[in-house]
Order: structure tokens, then sequence, then C-alpha cells
């Protein structure tokens, strides 16, 4: 690490080793060659003179880049294509005439993004499966036990632990299926020319448009994929960015709320993130716990989200066939926003691999709200025992506005349910009342919701992708 020059956390700190080697220079320009090899191949199969011993050499030095005459070829022409050409002809000096032969930087430079960003769809699937296998792990343990829901951070009715945690799968679930429908429509620029219209390779073999036709499809199959966009300018549309930043956002989008959770269930002492026998919370306070795994996937994931904007903009600023200016831009997005989605993932497996259940805190929180949510099963208890119902309405109305002033004024345990039992019109014994009090008799179908959940939508997609089930997560910071 050189500490005197800028360097990027996301690599430094967060990114895995594997979401990083897709990006580094290397892959790239190896991609480069792999790309010009697989041009020439083609041409080759489709009867242009290039010699088995050209592709040969080609392949020799496939993956030795000579970065030097690269880097001085490029401060004299400010073209990196070109430099790379004429770095890869040093090496090669037999296929030297026959590199890059018909086609335009963007033959290069596009379809390694597309194929970089292909990969890093994977890996991004892959993890995905991963997170979605710890927290379907957790739903199934914890789905039968209740917990306090929320509308507006408010006490609601009961839910459980399991049940919330279908919420989180849920998005992850959507975000998977985006995923997967786009990784189905990922497809190379191809072999298009200088602006979409394989005028060069027309010329090359002599206006036979069926061989033009192969030579795009040939292409893309040596690349392993299916399929060229069907029309391009000199680049590929950038709406493809914009779509596949837009997966990342989403699930980025998904983990931002689910951290958000947890960050309020680790206030409320219910659920906390891992927490390390060496860990300091705080500088000042040591006796801190924060949640700052889940903070940082937060921090993270706002940066993922505002990326989409900026495809869009680049995407809406290009000028017929091709400009510039998304050039220097999409060095930076891309990248980064897979990186930082790769991230968040990683610590998302991390955290929700080891979260903290504390129960008699869930209890405790239950027991406190419960009384009052409990009263319209207790009021036609009472009805049923030969109670009016307008009256009992009414004295349940009054006791649950002395109990709640019980509570926050006067910071004393919620009384409600003894007021009830005390008064002999609900014709209620405590044993009884207690009865109707037990949790379980609020949370509807929720355990049930889970089971179903988890068997139908959630367990066929970990059995099919059981083969990559089981990632190390280690995380740096």
């Amino acid at each position: 690490m050189n500490s005197n020059t800028y360097q990027n956390p996301l690599v430094e700190r967060y990114c895995s080793k594997d979401m990083n080697y897709l990006f580094s220079a290397d892959n790239k320009f190896i991609t480069w060659r792999k790309l010009w090899i697989a041009l020439a191949e083609a041409q080759q199969e489709l009867g242009v003179h290039i010699t088995d011993e050209q592709i040969k050499e080609l392949k020799v030095f496939k993956e030795k880049i000579n970065y030097d005459v690269a880097r001085q070829r490029e401060k004299e022409t400010r073209h990196d294509v070109m430099s790379h050409v004429f770095a890869y002809g040093e090496q090669c000096p037999t296929a030297k005439p026959i590199i890059h032969l018909g086609a335009t930087s963007a033959y290069v430079g596009d379809n390694t993004d597309i194929i970089i960003m292909t990969d890093a769809l994977k890996i991004i699937k892959n993890k995905l499966i991963n997170l979605i296998y710890v927290i379907s792990k957790f739903c199934d343990e914890y789905k039968d036990l209740p917990t306090l829901g929320f509308t507006h951070f408010q006490p609601a009715q009961l839910t459980t632990v399991g049940k919330r945690g279908t919420l989180w799968l849920q998005d992850l679930l959507m975000d998977f299926e985006n995923l997967e429908h786009q990784l189905n429509r990922m497809k190379l620029r191809g072999a298009k020319g200088t602006t979409g219209t394989q005028a060069s390779f027309m010329k090359l073999f002599n206006d036979d448009h069926n061989k033009v036709k192969l030579l795009d499809a040939k292409v893309a199959e040596k690349l392993g994929f299916d399929t060229t966009f069907a029309v391009t300018g000199q680049t590929y549309s950038r709406k493809l960015d914009y779509e596949v930043l837009s997966i990342l956002s989403g699930i980025a989008q998904s983990l931002h709320k689910l951290t958000n959770d947890l960050r309020l269930l680790q206030n409320l002492k219910e659920i906390e993130e891992p927490f390390e026998k060496n860990q300091i919370g705080s500088s000042a306070m040591a006796y801190k716990r924060n949640p700052m795994r889940s903070e940082r996937i937060a921090s993270l994931a706002r940066y993922i989200i505002c990326s989409v904007q900026n495809t869009a903009m680049t995407t809406s600023a290009q000028w017929f066939e091709r400009t510039l200016d998304d050039s220097a831009n999409r060095r930076i997005v891309l990248p980064e926003a897979f990186m930082a989605t790769d991230a968040i993932l990683e610590i998302g497996i991390n955290v929700c691999s080891g979260l903290v259940v504390y129960e008699n805190m869930i209890n405790k929180h239950i027991e406190a709200e419960l009384p009052f949510m409990a009263t319209e099963n207790i009021l036609m208890e009472a009805v049923k025992n030969g109670g009016d119902r307008q009256d009992l309405h009414e004295k349940i109305r009054i006791y649950s506005m002395e109990a709640a002033q019980n509570v926050k004024v006067e910071g004393k345990e919620n009384n409600l349910i003894g007021k009830i039992v005390e008064d002999n019109s609900f014709n209620l014994t405590k044993s009884e009342v207690g009865k109707i009090m037990n949790a379980f008799n609020f949370i509807g179908r929720a355990p049930q919701q889970v089971t179903e959940f988890l068997h139908e939508h959630i367990q066929p997609i970990l059995d099919e992708n059981n083969a990559v089930i089981g990632i190390d997560v280690d995380l740096k910071v």
C-alpha cells in the first residue's frame, strides 16, 4: 500500500478478491486479447487468410501483457486501444498485421465491459444465494417466536421473528428473479464495425452478408454468449448499463431496509448483529455495542442506489452513434457499483449468519403491549359470560387510558389486565384472562406462512444452486 496516494476504500477495505480481480487491469486486457483471438479465429474460419501460426502466436502472449510498451505508446497516441494493439504486435510480429482486423475500439472495449459485467453478475448471484440461505435458516428457526409487529414504528399486532425475516427474504427473492432475468438477457455487442453498420467487415468478406453475420455469431459463441445485440451504433446501448445497475440498486435497497430493521431491533435490545470479543463499539463509550456492520451496509447501499442515476444520465446523453462523454464516467461507476454490492452482500452474510436473538427482552416488550391488543378478545369472552358489550367496552376504554397513563407518565408497568380481573362485571378469572393473553393467540398464520414461503419459493432456489452455498466470508475490517 502506497500511503502517500489515495487508495480506493472499496479495494482496500470492502471488496472481495474475486470481484476486485474482475475489474483489474489484467482481466481487462487479457479479455481484450481473447477478443482479438476470437476475431482472428472466426475470420480464418470464414475464409480470411490468417494462418494457424499467427493465431498460435496470439495465444502464447494472451496473458503476458507488456504494460510498459502499452503505457509508453499511449503517452504518444492518447489512445488506449491502439496502444495495446501496438504492444500486442510487438510481442507477436507474425500476427501483427491481422490484430484488430476490421474492428473498432468498441469491439474490445464494449465487449469486454459486457463480459466482465456478466461475470460480475454471476458472483453477485452466488453471494445473493448465500445470503438468502442464511436468512432462510434464521426464519425457520424463529418462525414460532412471537414478537411485536410495528407499523409507523408503533406497536401493532403480533407477528413472529421468523415471519419478519421473510419480509427481508421476499425483497431478496425479487432481486434474485430480476438478476436471473438480466443474466439470461446479457448479449455481446459483437463485431459491428465503426458505426455499427459492419461496413469494414463487408469489405473484408467481399460484400458477403452471410459471412458478416456469421462472424458476429462466431465471435459471440467463442466468448460464451448465445447472441449479440441486433443493432448498435459504435457502442452498445448504454441502457444496458442502466439495467444492470438497477439490479444492483435493487439488492442495495433490500439490504438497506433489512439493516434499518436490525439497527432498530438492536436499539430495542431484541436482536443484535454479531459482536466480537475484542471489538470496540465506541472510542469514548466503552460499554457501547454499535451495529457498525449494518451501518456499513446502509452506507454503501446508498452509494449503489445513487449510481443508477449516473447510468441513467449517461444513457440519455448519448449523441447519434456515439460520443465519448460516457467513457471516463463508466470507468468509475461500473466497477465501483459492483464492488460495493459485492461488499454489502458479504457483510450481510456475515451479519445474518450470526444474529443474536434475546427472547426474554422480546417477551418483555410483548407483555408491556399485549394487554392493549388483547382487549377485543377479552371483551368477546366477557360478553359470552353474560356481560353487556357497551358497558364493558366503555370500562375497557377508561381502564386503557388509565393504564397508558400509568406506563407513560408514572413509568410503571401496564396494569390494564389487573384492573379488568378485579372488575366483577367482566366475570373473568385471572386464569381465564391468562389463557386469552397467550401470545400465540395473536400471531395468526405467521408460522405457517414462513414454512410455506420457504418451502414453495426459497427452497427450490437453494436446491438448484446447492453447489455454491457455503462460501467463506472474511471481512477485512
